[in-house]
């Protein structure tokens, strides 16, 4: 009689890492494998307008900038705006509504993720509860936009979900969908330029 085989918990990525999604080790985060696939995951269920699905790295981009325009922070915090969904680049973009269905679990998951990615590089495993409010309100207006202007939603039902945006118009963002291969260039492109500003930062 054959003993029972664990179910496999890890995924193998482009760059060749193993990360398991129980245990994921820094070690085994590469910023090339996050901007591959969050340019390849469609935000609201790819039930969006446009010739390309609204990926999730276009949105992270979208959050940091009005994060930016929003808040006088420094590279690190705006690197954590940049990085804020960074673990579905392994989960995928599960739609708020199915969040609560499936509860407790993808939430854990989605927890360990954050402090690996994070603690690769040299962020804090997990922003702390102002940050993590200032990053989520940058969040709001940004799904409040992508809401009206590509998922169909009226203005009235958007401000009832999300709320009306302050300070932030819609000509400041980049919402017109782009092809996977140019939101993963923009993707890496902002990371290393807040990379480049932080490490000035400390040496400075």
């Amino acid at each position: 009689m054959s003993g029972t085989r664990s179910p496999r918990a890890w995924q193998r990525m482009l760059s060749g890492r193993r990360l398991d999604l129980l245990d994921p080790s820094p070690l085994d985060v590469e910023i090339s494998d996050i901007a591959h696939g969050l340019a390849r995951v469609a935000r609201w269920n790819g039930q969006t307008r446009g010739d390309h699905a609204f990926s999730v790295a276009q949105h992270c981009l979208v959050v940091e900038e009005v994060f930016r325009r929003c808040t006088d922070s420094d590279c690190q915090n705006l690197m954590m705006a940049l990085l804020h969904d960074a673990p579905e680049y392994v989960i995928g973009d599960m739609i708020s509504p199915f969040k609560s269905v499936v509860g407790g679990g993808y939430k854990t998951v989605e927890h360990r993720l954050e402090a690996a990615i994070h603690l690769r590089f040299g962020l804090p495993a997990h922003p702390g509860q102002e940050l993590k409010t200032q990053i989520k309100k940058a969040d709001t207006v940004a799904a409040f936009f992508e809401a009206t202007e590509l998922a169909g939603f009226s203005v009235e039902e958007a401000r009832k979900f999300f709320g009306q945006p302050r300070g932030i118009t819609r000509d400041m963002l980049m919402l017109e969908p782009m092809p996977a291969l140019e939101a993963q260039s923009r993707f890496l492109k902002r990371f290393a330029e807040l990379d480049a500003e932080r490490l000035s930062e400390v040496c400075a």
